[in-house]
């Protein structure tokens, strides 16, 4: 059910695969979004499911209405029956316990924390996101909360690699005319973009020093939910948290 989980310092960090969870084909089994046709009560299911699996409960839990842009939402609880879930694409907190998360099938999940200064972060970088700037975004607004970029903790979980994110000569070369270290190519020899190692080089010349990338790539692993190799799929999730 989640596939990695790692702490360090009083940070907590956890990314899903697909298994443990009640959806049907094609969302089996641990779909965790809820605007992709799986049935509403299977996926408050699953997000009960894995946020009990992490020991955080699940009404602690704060999702995005993501849209591949880069705004943020500095939160301190989650989103209220009176107040409409934002579109944004990164969110912030300093509130302690208070789970974040961000969904995936492809694009590129982003957990920050700064343990000291209390400030985390979960940002949603497809490759729109990560050249319209999203993760500078989330760090601009830690940063604004207290935290420094040299105490940061940053996790990427399982996205679609840049050998297999095939993409038309053009889009490859207006990408990386904006950032350079997203430039790649297929392991058949045709364009390609890596979103992870654009988005690892954007926190590296922020500052954020200690950074781990996931070697999973969702296309190739079939315990990852992927919209690229199956188009109606489930998402996986990424939750960041302090103690």
């Amino acid at each position: 059910m989640i596939g990695q989980r790692e702490s360090a310092s009083g940070a907590h960090f956890g990314f899903t695969d697909r298994w443990g969870g009640v959806s049907a084909a094609p969302y089996e089994e641990l779909n965790l979004g809820g605007a992709v046709g799986d049935d509403p009560d299977a996926v408050r299911t699953n997000r009960e499911l894995a946020a009990k699996s992490l020991g955080v409960e699940p009404d602690r839990v704060v999702w995005m209405n993501q849209v591949h842009g880069a705004d943020v939402a500095v939160v301190d609880g989650p989103w209220g029956s009176s107040t409409a879930m934002s579109s944004v694409d990164a969110i912030v907190t300093t509130r302690r316990g208070l789970a974040l998360a961000v969904l995936t099938a492809d694009c590129v999940p982003v957990l920050l924390a700064d343990p000291v200064a209390g400030v985390a972060a979960a940002a949603h970088a497809g490759r729109p996101g990560m050249i319209a700037g999203v993760v500078p975004a989330a760090l601009r607004a830690m940063t604004e909360l207290g935290a420094q970029p040299s105490r940061i903790v940053a996790r990427t979980g399982p996205s679609v690699c840049g050998r297999c994110y095939e993409v038309p000569e053009a889009m490859r070369a207006e990408v990386s005319a904006i950032e350079p270290a997203a430039y790649a190519e297929t392991g058949w020899g045709t364009p390609a973009v890596d979103v992870s190692a654009g988005v690892h080089a954007q926190l590296e010349r922020l500052g954020v020093r200690d950074r781990e990338q996931s070697p999973v790539c969702t296309l190739e692993s079939r315990d990852h939910f992927s919209y690229r190799r199956d188009r109606t799929t489930g998402r996986l999730a990424g939750y960041v948290w302090l103690d």
